[in-house]
């Protein structure tokens, strides 16, 4: 199975960490209590991705809607319901350092996590 890789997430405590050559690379792999911040890295994905690898990219929309399935499965739609959470107040200030953690790893991070996303399998 493949897993996507975050370059920006903004809470690392409930991922897998992992050197590369030159930077922290850091899993995304859907566990036990999912922070607000892990979902809030996600959700970053879905506003920056399409302009780094294409605004119709079928693939990405699959991988995405497999990666989000998988940190909420209990959520019927769970792109709408990351979606709705993302324009509650309180969440605000996680999707805010998400955002600056994304713009901190660059383009050329941000589109290999991109390309992640699109090949993810689901865990479940």
């Amino acid at each position: 199975m493949s897993m996507a890789t975050v370059g920006f997430a903004a809470d690392k405590k409930k991922t897998t960490e992992k050197k590369t050559e030159n930077e922290n690379v850091v899993e995304v792999t859907p566990q036990q209590g999912i922070t607000p911040e892990e979902l809030a890295a996600i959700q970053v994905l879905s506003e920056i991705c399409p302009d780094l690898i294409g605004k119709k990219d079928a693939d990405f929309a699959q991988g995405y809607e497999r990666l989000v399935k998988d940190y909420l499965p209990n959520e019927t739609d769970a792109v709408s319901a990351l979606e709705k959470r993302s324009k509650d107040k309180g969440f605000k200030k996680y999707l805010k350092e998400a955002r600056k953690d994304a713009k901190a790893a660059g383009d050329e991070q941000n589109t290999l996590v991109c390309q992640d996303v699109k090949a993810y399998q689901s865990q479940n």
